[in-house]
């Protein structure tokens, strides 16, 4: 199986866009391929090449739905009183709908749609934060997880943690940027969701026809 963590941007934004590929070995995730820059078409044409030979769980860190009449989502509203107990900013968690999100919303629905065509792909919604932070005991580190966008350290922190967590075949030195630490954490959230061996720490059900995906992190 095959585990996909995506940190996806506005659909002008591709630079910012970053994609993690990880063979799913049971207890540990195993690198596959890293991109830094990715394209709708990059997605899509990876995950269909990858799709045609074994199973995808593709976590995708965008909304891929949004409220009739916007505003949160009840998916919000829950995920928001769970991440506050773990200490995370209320204001992490934004309404899908929010002019600073919506371009990302946008484009999060309409990749969903397209992987969602392929039968041997399944397609989640995921938050890096709110997976980062759940995993990582108050006392042995979680404030790097909420300093990781701004912080060098706190960035290389969260790098080694990951390698220590299941993560194998990659360095520190290449999770150049926050994109592709939030990728490989999507990855995190996917391989907790859809792996036999896994399970999410925190979850909520898909409820069709419109939030037609699930969550995890």
């Amino acid at each position: 199986m095959k585990i996909v963590g995506i940190d996806l941007s506005g659909p002008s934004n591709h630079k910012d866009t970053a994609v993690a590929v990880f063979d799913d070995q049971g207890d540990t995730l195993y690198l596959d391929q890293l991109l830094n820059t990715a394209s709708d078409q990059d997605i899509l044409s990876l995950i269909t090449n990858l799709s045609a030979e074994e199973q995808v769980v593709v976590g995708i860190d965008a909304p891929l739905s949004y409220e009739d009449g916007g505003g949160d989502r009840k998916l919000e509203k829950e995920l928001r009183q769970f991440t506050k107990e773990l200490g995370m900013k209320s204001g992490s968690i934004m309404p899908p709908t929010l002019t600073k999100m919506i371009y990302i919303t946008a484009r999060g629905m309409k990749l969903a749609s397209l992987l969602n065509h392929h039968v041997n792909v399944k397609v989640i919604e995921v938050h890096p934060g709110a997976t980062l932070a759940a995993r990582i005991p108050q006392d042995e580190g979680r404030e790097h997880s909420l300093f990781y966008k701004r912080s060098p350290e706190s960035a290389d922190w969260i790098a080694n943690w990951m390698m220590t967590f299941g993560l194998r075949g990659m360095q520190v030195n290449l999770l150049q940027t926050s994109h592709l630490i939030d990728a490989c954490a999507a990855a995190i959230a996917a391989w907790g969701y859809g792996s036999p061996n896994r399970n999410p720490i925190w979850s909520y059900d898909a409820n069709p026809p419109h939030h037609p995906y699930p969550f995890s992190c």
